[in-house]
């Protein structure tokens, strides 16, 4: 019974995900560029608001790449994901506080 019992070890099951799951990523991410440059191309909306929707996708673009092409998903990663989480933290903060600094 216990030859039908079939385990895949980790290397295995990476190697058997990993092309197709980087193929959709580069796919996902060339969609979005090209959502980014329609929006900005059409010209129609307010400036505002392709800022935003550029950032926006740009922030779910660095999360495919984290995710897919940098292997944060996959378990062991807790620790460059805590040190990217901190980075954000302090750069989020030192734009707070230039923009604080600039319009007080």
């Amino acid at each position: 019974m216990s030859s039908q019992h079939h385990t895949s070890s980790p290397n295995e099951r990476h190697r058997l995900e990993g092309p197709r799951n980087h193929y959709l990523s580069y796919l996902i991410s060339i969609i979005l560029t090209m959502i980014a440059f329609a929006v900005v191309l059409y010209g129609g909306l307010d400036r505002s608001f392709i800022i935003f929707f550029i950032v926006g996708i740009g922030v779910v673009q660095v999360i495919f790449q984290l995710a897919y092409w940098m292997h944060m998903k996959d378990r062991g990663h807790m620790f460059p994901i805590v040190g990217l989480a901190f980075g954000a933290f302090v750069a989020l903060s030192a734009v707070a506080a230039a923009v604080y600094w600039v319009w007080w």
